[in-house]
C-alpha cells in the first residue's frame, strides 16, 4: 500500500525534495506507533537532515555515528529494538524506544537514509524492514543528480 502511494508521489514531480516531503508525511500517517519519520541526505561526507515529521532532530550526522550514520557507512539496514541499550544511538526524543534506518541508493550510490523511530520497544519487524527497503528502492529511483 505504501509502495503504491510512493510511486504516485514520485510521479507528481521531478523535485526530489518534494518527493521526500510527501514520503515522510505518508510514512508518518501510515505506520502505526511511530513518533518520527523522515530522511537524512548524504552531502559532503555527512548526513544532513531532510524532510521529516516529528520533533526537531539533529541537523547533521557523521558517517558511522549513531544508527543513521552506521546504516549509511555500512550501506545496510539497522534495526534497534531498544535504543536505550544501544551505545551508538543519538537521542532526539527521549520517548523513542526503537528505531529502524534504511539506506537509500541511486545507481549503487548512497543518497541518504530513511529513519523511523517508535515509542514502542521492538516495534520494527521483518515485514517493516522488507517494506521500508522496498520504499527506499522506490525513492532512490526518483533521485536526479
Amino acid at each position: 500500500f505504501i509502495q503504491e502511494k510512493l510511486w504516485l508521489i514520485g510521479e507528481e514531480t521531478d523535485d526530489f525534495y518534494a518527493v521526500l516531503a510527501n514520503a515522510s508525511a505518508l510514512l508518518w500517517l501510515e505506520l502505526p506507533d511511530v513518533n518520527w519519520a523522515g530522511f537524512y541526505l548524504y552531502k559532503n561526507g555527512r548526513l544532513v537532515l531532510g524532510p521529516f515529521q516529528g520533533k526537531p532532530a539533529v541537523a547533521e550526522i557523521l558517517l558511522g555515528k549513531g544508527v543513521c550514520g552506521t546504516a549509511a557507512k555500512e550501506l545496510s539496514t539497522q534495526v534497534v529494538e531498544d535504543v536505550h541499550s544501544c551505545c551508538n544511538h543519538i537521542a532526539c526524543d527521549f520517548n523513542t524506544a526503537s528505531e529502524i534506518v534504511v539506506p537509500i541508493l541511486s545507481n549503487d550510490r548512497l543518497i541518504g537514509v530513511i529513519d523511523i523511530d517508535s515509542p514502542v520497544a521492538a516495534r520494527f519487524d521483518q515485514e517493516d524492514r522488507s517494506g521500508l527497503e522496498i520504499a527506499a528502492s522506490i525513492i532512490g529511483k526518483f533521485y536526479r543528480a
